[in-house]
């Protein structure tokens, strides 16, 4: 019965996961690693925000605000080391290895230098940015975010890294070294956290104190990894230093429109984010705990998101689109499927899930209705959103997705959400109906182009 069993499950993961040059073994070996990666970033996020919340609102509030700005930032030089993911990808399925190693060295020396020239910024003009978008806020939460402005924005290099390594180990399919880098600098923070803000009561100082101990940590791991234990890569450390003007290019064409978008989109989040904090403190803290806890549900979804670059990349690499469309579509389904099977598990534990934060039982019922309408919304609408474009990238299509995306964008989630959460009076719960609004429109454009063949016509290597 048990063989029976299994013989109709193998049919379908062939059917579907598998093709000329990938079989649904190694897709499945490339997406166990990062689905745990995913889980454990998003799950260490909630206990860092369950964590800061005991040290009271003002604290929660100034550590969402600050990280909105981060998620920003940070997502710039994440998006080149993108761009190295793909061109490691496709080297890689061409079967070139001499360009793959040049690839992933000139993904870590541009993600690092734009980490640094971006902290630097930040540091140094903390104070006006800080007035400038969140002004509003009161006096308490405003030194609280600046302690944090400061200790995130030393941090970015360690981060960047991390990420660019980590970026071009899964390039190559070593996503099982890619998850040991991310869960040494992740629990290290956790833990961390423990010490400086239960046992130490240092509040976010602590937390500030943890986020550069732990990235840095990171860092140093990444590096000893790449240049003594790395097999596939084979980066030298003097490798870094000499990258061709063409490669730099190669990994530019993808990562800059990819940077640009990230920067208009996440400058639109950053928006919403400023007419939240006009709501007061418990509308900050509702959407920063109804964010931590909607990125639980996305966890699997994400994880897909990721390993479709891979596979995608790859796929292109060798000149099989068929494979490629193959697999974009039962990505799609399965994304689908795993945010309705994660909301059937999650919503009605809301409660203990919402209970670790301590929230004041103002926010409760108004956290319930922004959380359960963003969950039936991403069912449909999350897949063709965030996967989509992750596969269209992985191809080359860069700089389309990048300008739907920062259209899309400003058009509906900007200008609709302000005129649902301020003018119209829905605060919130306005806010988040506009992003998944935005969700359709961006996930039926992108659609659209997956039909046609242009997608695909980039001659990236």
């Amino acid at each position: 019965m048990q063989l029976q069993a299994r013989i109709p499950h193998k049919k379908w993961l062939e059917k579907h996961l598998s093709g000329e040059g990938m079989d649904y073994r190694q897709i499945i070996a490339l997406f166990l690693p990062i689905l745990i990666d995913q889980a454990f970033i998003i799950g260490l996020n909630l206990v860092n925000t369950a964590m800061i919340s005991s040290s009271g609102m003002a604290a929660v509030s100034a550590v969402n605000m600050v990280d909105s700005l981060n998620i920003f930032l940070i997502n710039v030089f994440v998006a080149i080391a993108t761009g190295g993911t793909v061109v490691v990808a496709q080297y890689k399925g061409s079967g070139n290895d001499r360009m793959v190693s040049q690839a992933a060295a000139g993904s870590v020396t541009s993600v690092s230098l734009i980490a640094v020239g971006i902290g630097l910024l930040l540091m140094g003009f903390h104070s006006p940015i800080l007035n400038l978008l969140f002004g509003s806020a009161s006096a308490d939460v405003l030194d609280n975010a600046r302690i944090y402005m400061i200790g995130s924005s030393i941090s970015y290099l360690g981060i960047a890294v991390v990420q660019a390594v980590c970026g071009a180990l899964r390039g190559v399919g070593r996503t099982r070294a890619s998850l040991m880098l991310s869960l040494i600098m992740n629990l290290l923070y956790v833990l961390l956290n423990i010490i400086f803000i239960n046992l130490l009561d240092m509040g976010v100082l602590g937390m500030t104190l943890a986020v550069n101990i732990a990235r840095y940590a990171g860092m140093i791991c990444a590096l000893v990894y790449l240049f003594k234990l790395d097999t596939a890569l084979r980066v030298r450390a003097r490798d870094l230093l000499h990258i061709p003007l063409s490669m730099l290019r190669k990994i530019m064409f993808i990562g800059v429109p990819f940077a640009a978008e990230q920067m208009f989109f996440n400058g639109g989040k950053l928006l919403t984010q400023i007419f939240i904090v006009s709501l007061g403190t418990y509308a900050i803290a509702t959407n920063a705990i109804a964010g931590s806890l909607a990125m639980v549900f996305q966890i699997p979804a994400s994880a897909l998101s990721l390993t479709i670059v891979t596979v995608v990349g790859q796929s292109i690499g060798r000149g099989n689109v068929a494979d490629a469309r193959k697999f974009i579509k039962s990505f799609l389904w399965i994304g689908s499927g795993s945010l309705a099977l994660i909301a059937l598990i999650l919503m009605p534990l809301f409660h203990p899930l919402v209970s670790i934060f301590s929230p004041p039982p103002e926010i409760i019922d108004d956290l319930f209705i922004v959380l359960l309408v963003n969950a039936i919304a991403q069912v449909p609408l999350w897949a063709v959103s965030f996967i989509l474009p992750s596969a269209l990238r992985a191809a080359g299509d860069s700089r389309f997705t990048s300008i739907t995306s920062m259209l899309t964008m400003w058009l509906f989630r900007v200008v609709f959400g302000y005129v649902l959460g301020i003018v119209l009076g829905f605060g919130v719960l306005g806010v988040w109906i506009a992003m998944n609004s935005e969700w359709a429109v961006r996930g039926a454009v992108f659609l659209w182009r997956f039909r046609g063949e242009k997608w695909f016509a980039h001659k990236l290597i």
